[in-house]
């Protein structure tokens, strides 16, 4: 049994939810999304919810969320992007889990998000400077909670769970 949580942070497209199953299953442990479980709490997709709350709304019942998930043991959780950006989030991630920081260059993430029509931050006529502006905004709060730092970019998912298991036995975090 693990003794920490698994939680994977990074930008939109980093793979986060992918390698979340992934890992997840490969460990036995259950997998949580934090956007899922918000869209699943309040019945309504997250552009929906940027549409009517604005963003403020959505990072409010993130929170929520993060602090709820936060209370499991023994989970993986994959984040949304900008789940950093709130202080107590990234206290609750760093004080009840290991942090995967999944670093990827803005050209991977817009191959990734290219025909993804759900993101409301992406709603742009030039996604590239999105993307810029939010990895440059949301970097630093990456690395200042991850316990890993992975860059993606050359990894296979496989090669990503692969490195994360090996930290995790190095770090004596895998069992109880």
């Amino acid at each position: 049994m693990l003794l920490k949580n698994i939680y994977l942070i990074g930008p939109m497209g980093a793979g986060k939810t992918t390698i979340g199953r992934l890992l997840a299953s490969e460990m036995g442990m259950p997998f949580a999304d934090s956007d899922h479980e918000v869209e699943s709490r309040s019945g309504a997709d997250i552009p929906w919810i940027f549409d009517v709350e604005g963003e403020a709304g959505f990072r409010q019942r993130e929170q929520q969320v993060i602090a709820d998930l936060c209370t499991r043991k023994g989970i993986v959780m994959a984040t949304g992007g900008g789940a950093v950006k709130d202080k107590l989030n990234r206290k609750q991630l760093s004080a009840n889990g290991f942090v995967v920081y999944l670093h990827t260059p803005v050209r991977i993430q817009l191959e990734r998000t290219a025909k993804d029509k759900r993101r409301p931050l992406l709603r742009s006529p030039d996604r590239e400077q999105v993307l810029t502006r939010l990895l440059k905004e949301r970097e630093p709060l990456y690395r200042s909670i991850a316990d890993l730092v992975l860059d993606t970019e050359a990894m296979s998912p496989k090669s990503v769970i692969i490195a994360i298991e090996c930290a995790l036995n190095v770090g004596g975090l895998n069992h109880a």
